[in-house]
């Protein structure tokens, strides 16, 4: 009899042990649950203000001396072959700062948008562009631009501490002011 008192409490700090697990894993479970839930409203917020001023952007016309204006295409991550939908609309502030507002599409599904100030400088008809943002941890932290515009195409290459990529896109036809969605 004496081996069952020695195992039986020990079954029931075991018994209570995965009991305590079971509690902790539910907990974390709903945890990361709530956390990508936080995510995918906080980035789908960014996307509404983004939508409705893609359609505003689609009854301005472009400047011809401008590279201002509404960019549609795709993006290419050179490290892991990711790519998606993308758009951007490129403004001034009211300094005459440029700042490039990117919508992105990656799996289909999943829709984040942020902005990037640049600095530009125009040579026989073509814009280069610099720019650099730091888009936070989860992320990757910050980002870097480098790339050209003409009236018609814009390219750009971007880099960070886990990726670099490429952007190729082209202005939109006029009646094309569905494709934010």
């Amino acid at each position: 009899m004496r081996h069952y008192s020695i195992i039986l409490p020990f079954c029931i700090v075991q018994n209570k042990l995965a009991f305590v697990m079971n509690m902790v894993c539910k907990v974390a479970t709903k945890s990361a649950v709530l956390l990508l839930a936080g995510i995918v409203v906080l980035f789908s917020i960014g996307c509404s203000t983004f939508n409705r001023d893609w359609k505003k952007a689609a009854q301005t016309a472009v400047a011809p001396e401008s590279m201002e204006g509404r960019w549609q295409g795709h993006w290419l991550s050179d490290v892991n072959g990711h790519n998606g939908k993308l758009l951007c609309i490129v403004s001034r502030d009211g300094f005459g700062d440029y700042q490039a507002r990117f919508k992105a599409t990656y799996q289909k599904v999943f829709k984040f948008s942020y902005t990037v100030p640049l600095t530009i400088d125009q040579t026989n008809g073509v814009w280069h562009f610099t720019g650099e943002e730091n888009l936070g941890k989860l992320a990757g932290g910050v980002y870097e631009y480098a790339g050209t515009a003409t009236l018609t195409n814009f390219h750009s290459t971007y880099r960070s501490k886990y990726d670099h990529d490429v952007f190729e896109m082209k202005r939109p036809e006029c009646n094309e002011t569905a494709v934010a969605k």
